[in-house]
Order: C-alpha cells, then sequence, then structure tokens
C-alpha cells in the first residue's frame, strides 16, 4: 500500500467515508486540470466544492463533469 491509499484510507475510516465514496483517479485529474487552467490553490478548493455537492446529493462523476466544464471554459483554460 503506497503513502496516498494509506493515508486516504486513514482519513476515510476517520469521516466514516466509505471507499466506493472516493473515486481517487477522477478527483485528481479534476485537481489537476483546476490547477493548470486556473490557479494552481484552486485544486483543493475545486474538489472540495464537489466533495460538498456530493454532500448534497449531487452524483460525483455528474459534479465533476460540471466542473471540468467551467473549468475548460474558463479564459486561461488551455484549448483542447
Amino acid at each position: 500500500m503506497d503513502a496516498l491509499e494509506e493515508w486516504l484510507t486513514k482519513v476515510r475510516a476517520e469521516l466514516e467515508i466509505p471507499a466506493d465514496a472516493l473515486d481517487t483517479d477522477l478527483l485528481l485529474g479534476l485537481a489537476g486540470e483546476a490547477a493548470h487552467a486556473v490557479v494552481r490553490p484552486a485544486a483543493p478548493l475545486t474538489t472540495f466544492c464537489v466533495g460538498v455537492a456530493v454532500g448534497r446529493g449531487v452524483p460525483l462523476a455528474q459534479a465533476t463533469e460540471r466542473v471540468k466544464a467551467l473549468v475548460a471554459s474558463w479564459p486561461s483554460a488551455p484549448s483542447a
């Protein structure tokens, strides 16, 4: 088990979050996009906002796709 996986296992246990509620690759991808298209501090804050939306009932994949659309439309976002 690598350090990130071990850390997230402990955090999920502490916060009583089921393992299947966290899609690490999806969230890290979103964080990377926000960091590069907006500014670096956007990464953790963006993923936090997605987490709040998920806590309010929005499916993780849907919340992520909606925010990715915002990132893509951000004025400084690199063109695909």
